[in-house]
């Protein structure tokens, strides 16, 4: 999806922002005390100088009344700002905890084929360094944006107040650097969000090259993917300078005008003192003091808001990219009259389905299949024949194109997806293992399961022995996708959680692939036991596993050339044949 633009990103943040309006009001009340506190202290300071009338002519009480009024001012004001900054920062933060977690339940409904053509460096840049900036931006914003404008305000009152004559010239002089940061802005919107992308772009090659570490070291890839760092790690500096060089001109170009307009207050009060006669209205040493102090008091926003507009920019790059994210369209919702699955037998049905990932490239065309209750169908083929898609819409996490596919003679599309997946267990090939204890990971998917329970699926999945051997046992942590566990150990885990759970159907792709042999045959067996009475669909390599199967399909390039029994696919001579006696020729 194209990126959003300034004005929409803009319109969405102040309707993240609807929730927490009290508390802006709130900020904005406290900004204006603020205000009016650094306001009139000057004011206070004038009027101590005016009360030093001559050597030898001061007058002391006055000046101890006023300065016991400025001492509570300032007190006040400090106060009134520290409030303030908590507010903001609240308000900032809890805008950034709906934007984040807005973002990941949206990641928990994006269709896969999102998933699969993005790269997860990117999404979790996204999620994460993204929305670290952005909340620098509005951080920013809320703490210096409101106060500057009121000052701005406030001080040109009193100013028009105290001399309009030289009001004017501080009005129509610094007015120059809000053009300046305008112009500076607008050139460093496109920089800033070329430089999010290829830190987006930096972030997913480290995962990836984290993750595949071993196989990096292996193939001795580790010169080559160095060079490829340094070319994304160079690109991205050079983005990162350019955007930072521009939009860091806007600080000194700024401050040159704030220094003009200073010097001309001080010129114009200095002669308004020395020839009085000239101005139609009375003005003293204090007053002038006053203005000093507001022209900076006036300068000084401009400076800040032109900073704060530079730093906004970045912060709407990266509020673009996470709201790009959040509107990627969702997978198709159930129905609204989707039913739940419920007392499932286990008869599936595949109805003239046509799928394929790419439209340009067919994949499986017009394929039917019908598999009873408690039947056990092994789906065997060549790599890249379609057997990992037909697990795909079995779960339902891809739709196919044309045809249905239905359980107990119920279409997949009229139930409910949970219900669906509750009613299938999956072990895959890729196991995956979260941060918690060994019981975590096996009770995902039946939470309320007792200690005796778990043991019970341990011990069938033959996992029970290795767990003891752990240091806590079934309270050992494990960190991120299994820590130091073997893969087969992790494999062992996943199958485990398939046996406490005991669902209607079984999906078993390449489920003990990573497994020795010896213990593959318990395995196996275990199955077995498991798979009595239940629909089961076992996608695997080694065909030895799968000789006891019912029905046996052979893919290739989407289709189904052969079905039937091990022994009769075997006296055919065809394809799977060669296939089988392919993996056991000397």
């Amino acid at each position: 999806m194209a990126v959003s633009s300034k004005k929409n990103v803009y319109r969405r943040v102040l309707k993240q922002l609807r929730p927490y309006m009290p508390l802006v009001i709130l900020s904005l009340a406290l900004a204006l005390v603020t205000v009016a506190g650094n306001l009139w202290v000057p004011i206070i300071f004038g009027e101590i100088i005016d009360l030093i009338i001559s050597p030898g002519n001061v007058d002391f009480d006055g000046m101890t009344a006023k300065f016991i009024l400025l001492g509570g001012v300032i007190a006040a004001t400090c106060a009134a700002q520290w409030v303030m900054n908590i507010i903001n920062n609240n308000i900032t933060y809890s805008v950034v905890r709906d934007i984040r977690s807005q973002a990941f339940a949206h990641l928990q409904v994006l269709p896969l084929n999102y998933i699969d053509g993005h790269s997860y460096g990117d999404i979790v840049s996204r999620n994460i360094a993204d929305v670290d900036q952005f909340a620098d931006g509005l951080l920013m914003g809320f703490t210096q944006l409101f106060t500057g404008v009121l000052t701005i305000i406030g001080t040109l009152v009193l100013m028009l107040a105290l001399n309009w004559i030289i009001a004017l010239i501080v009005f129509f002089i610094t007015p120059l650097s809000l053009f300046v940061a305008k112009f500076i802005a607008t050139r460093t919107y496109s920089m800033f969000i070329e430089t999010s992308r290829l830190r987006g772009e930096q972030t997913a090659f480290v995962e990836e090259m984290i993750d595949n570490l071993k196989v990096v070291q292996a193939f001795g890839r580790e010169q080559p993917n160095a060079v490829t760092f340094d070319g994304i790690n160079d690109k991205l500096s050079a983005a990162s300078l350019k955007s930072t060089f521009y939009s860091s001109l806007t600080n000194p170009c700024t401050r040159f005008v704030n220094s003009v307009v200073y010097a001309a207050v001080a010129l114009s009060g200095a002669l308004s003192l020395i020839f009085p006669m000239s101005l139609p209205i009375a003005f003293t040493a204090g007053k002038l003091t006053t203005l000093l102090s507001y022209s900076n008091q006036y300068t000084k926003p401009f400076n800040e808001i032109s900073g704060v507009v530079t730093e906004l920019q970045n912060a709407v790059a990266c509020a673009a990219r996470i709201y790009e994210l959040i509107d990627e369209p969702a997978q198709i919702p159930d129905d609204p009259d989707a039913e739940e699955l419920t007392d499932v037998r286990g008869d599936v049905a595949f109805e003239d389905v046509t799928f394929s990932y790419d439209p340009d490239k067919k994949l499986i065309e017009h394929l039917n299949i019908s598999a009873l209750a408690g039947q056990r169908v092994a789906i065997v083929g060549p790599t890249g024949c379609g057997k990992t898609t037909l697990i795909n819409l079995l779960m339902r996490f891809y739709d196919p194109l044309e045809g249905s596919i239905s359980v107990d003679g119920r279409s997949t599309k009229r139930v409910t997806r949970r219900s669906l997946r509750r009613n299938y267990g999956m072990v895959l090939q890729d196991t995956w293992l979260r941060s918690g204890t060994i019981r975590d990971n096996i009770v995902i998917g039946a939470p309320e399961a007792t200690d005796e329970q778990v043991v019970a699926a341990a011990k069938a999945a033959h996992a029970h022995n290795f767990i003891m051997q752990l240091d806590k046992g079934y309270d050992t942590v494990i960190g991120e996708d299994g820590g130091n566990l073997s893969q087969g150990q992790k494999q062992l885990l996943c199958i485990t959680r398939i046996m406490l759970c005991l669902p209607p159907m079984l999906i078993l792709d390449e489920a003990t692939s990573s497994i020795d042999t010896r213990t593959e045959m318990r395995i196996q067996r275990a199955f077995a036991r498991l798979m009595e009475g239940r629909t089961s669909f076992i996608v695997a390599h080694r065909l030895s596993t799968i000789k006891e199967a019912d029905v046996i399909l052979v893919m290739k390039d989407g289709n189904i050339i052969e079905q039937g029994t091990h022994d009769e696919l075997i006296a055919r001579g065809g394809f799977y044949n060669k296939l089988y006696n392919s993996q056991f020729a000397k």
